[in-house]
């Protein structure tokens, strides 16, 4: 079964150097980077949560009260969505802008709004946890807020990049070169 968000590091691993984009169709929206193991590390346990509650609705359902069965269903529908939407958080970059997908909100800044797209060092938060240390952020400049207004798009301790510098230096610059190409115009 082919998995389209393992091969986003792989395509600008193979891209040559005359190639910075190396993508065909850059009018699709892609993750220019793949999850982290603790992203992906908890959507798998909130799958497993799920298979179990599903074990519990059929088992409920051939007991014979069938309300309750559907309440597991429900339950166990619920936990797949929720797994499958923490699996899309992320920055999302196309033709047409940046997107920033959060767990219950995304929000898409088109390329004209862009400033600039640049990595600081600042304290970030772990683990998107209230505790907060000493990393690298890549930070979103907009024309039409100020700087502190916006959230960074990627961290260094995030559920994606945490104990992975070099992957996140890769993500970081995947999205600085998709700004290059496109905030100019």
């Amino acid at each position: 079964m082919p998995l389209p968000f393992l091969t986003a590091d792989r395509a600008f691993d193979e891209a040559s150097d005359d190639l910075a984009l190396p993508f065909d169709d850059r009018g699709r929206w892609r993750r220019p980077y793949r999850p982290g193991p603790w992203r992906v590390g908890a959507a798998a346990l909130v799958l497993l949560l799920a298979s179990y509650v599903l074990v519990a609705a059929v088992i409920i359902a051939v007991a014979g009260t069938l309300p309750a069965a559907a309440a597991c269903l429900g339950g166990a529908a619920v936990a797949i969505l929720c797994a499958l939407r923490f699996l899309r958080v992320g920055v999302w970059v196309s033709s047409r802008g940046l997107r920033r997908v959060g767990f219950f909100l995304t929000s898409t800044t088109p390329w004209g709004q862009v400033v600039a797209v640049r990595t600081v060092q600042q304290p970030v938060r772990w683990l998107a946890l209230p505790r907060t240390v000493q990393g690298q952020a890549l930070v979103l400049v907009r024309r039409d807020r100020a700087p502190e207004d916006v959230p960074p798009l990627l961290t260094t301790h995030n559920a994606d990049f945490l104990a992975r510098a070099e992957a996140f230096d890769r993500a970081a610059d995947g999205v600085e070169v998709w700004a290059d190409e496109y905030g100019r115009g």
